[in-house]
């Protein structure tokens, strides 16, 4: 039998806030500095190999975010949103390379073409969703031989560009920081095929994963090229099976039927997101229609835009359903669990030697009582 290979573990910064509930303010943790540099502290002593930061008005801009972070941590990458359309290709090379020599290597980069409308507009993007991915394609197109240090001469339906190349700072990954992309829709896709590095999936069923990688290698495999991939999941891990469920419950048990039925509206409202309708055709937003595969569980995406799934379970259960994705060509986890401090922890103490994943020195001691906080100021003093 093959051995699988450890898979790499991300994990999230919450730039939008955090807490043990969803759809409550009790227990609320703000999105402040100090919380969110001990998040990237003990995921970087933890072992993870990097950190999402999420794009969107409500949330911290990640790009200063990660240049604040970068020189806090030693090891840990930033995988930070790139938005095409808001920031002129040759801007946002000149950033990034910057950025990625300022960390030392550690920039990873996720063009998000989509959002909210509302938001969209308020930066000053109005195109539609075709139009969207055209210029995202028109943007990496620049974007990539800017950053790469070569000449372009450009003229599209959207963006155009001139460029004799040759940086004065290049960047230290070659030929450029890493380009992740997620989008279910075909022309998400066709940009992922053509352009990226890493193709990213929320947490469908393995199955229908394997259908949207298998569209995604055809896609690159016509361009002569190949991608990765990556998944995007909520992750409860506990010693047993039933404190993972009672956990999950917990987790959900201030959402009321109200909020439900407030986050079914915006949704149908305002997002053009072919991920977003898969996600939420998941459970239909009933509570009765939550378990969408083996431990898979959707109870997070009853509120949550974006990633809505978790694998819930125990070490050896959950390990075992990782490897179900990894089987479908998954590599790397971006995982996140509420709140994100101590759940860090968890993750690594429980499920980190159950996949084979090295977890950080002297961060773990078992034989007493769990307690992040008292690692963190252990770490400081």
């Amino acid at each position: 039998m093959t051995v699988q290979p450890p898979l790499n573990m991300f994990w999230f910064l919450p730039t939008s806030g955090d807490g043990a509930y969803l759809g409550s303010q009790e227990g609320w943790r703000p999105a402040e500095f100090g919380y969110l540099r001990e998040i990237a502290a003990a995921a970087d002593r933890l072992g993870f190999g990097g950190v999402l930061l999420p794009t969107g008005a409500a949330c911290l801009d990640g790009w200063t975010l990660a240049s604040a972070l970068a020189p806090l941590t030693e090891r840990l990458k930033f995988l930070i949103a790139l938005r095409p359309g808001i920031l002129s290709p040759a801007m946002a090379a000149r950033q990034a390379v910057a950025l990625d020599r300022i960390s030392n290597g550690r920039l990873l980069l996720n063009v998000v073409t989509g959002g909210n409308p509302t938001d969209l507009e308020a930066d000053g993007l109005y195109l539609d969703h075709e139009e969207r991915y055209q210029q995202t394609a028109e943007f990496l197109t620049i974007w990539r031989a800017i950053a790469a240090g070569e000449p372009i001469a450009f003229k599209g339906r959207h963006l155009s560009a001139n460029s004799a190349g040759q940086l004065p700072f290049p960047s230290v990954q070659k030929p450029y920081p890493p380009l992740y992309i997620g989008g279910s829709s075909a022309a998400g896709i066709d940009v992922a095929g053509e352009h990226v590095d890493y193709y990213l999936t929320w947490g469908e069923p393995p199955a229908q994963v394997a259908e949207k990688f298998a569209q995604v290698r055809e896609a690159a495999a016509r361009r002569g090229r190949t991608v990765k991939f990556g998944l995007r999941i909520h992750l409860i891990v506990r010693e047993t099976e039933s404190e993972a469920w009672a956990a999950a419950e917990r987790l959900i048990s201030k959402v009321s039927d109200q909020t439900i039925e407030a986050a079914q509206a915006r949704n149908a409202r305002v997002s053009e997101s072919e991920g977003q309708r898969r996600m939420a055709a998941l459970h239909g937003y009933r509570r009765d229609a939550l378990m969408v595969g083996p431990n898979l569980w959707a109870g997070v995406g009853l509120v949550r835009e974006g990633a809505g799934t978790a694998l819930v379970g125990d070490p050896a259960t959950v390990a075992a359903r990782l490897r179900e994705y990894q089987a479908v060509g998954v590599d790397t986890v971006i995982a996140s669990g509420y709140p994100h401090l101590e759940e860090a922890y968890r993750v690594a103490e429980l499920l980190f030697p159950a996949l084979g994943v090295q977890v950080g020195a002297s961060t773990i001691r078992r034989g007493r009582e769990f307690d992040p906080g008292s690692e963190l100021k252990a770490a400081a003093g």
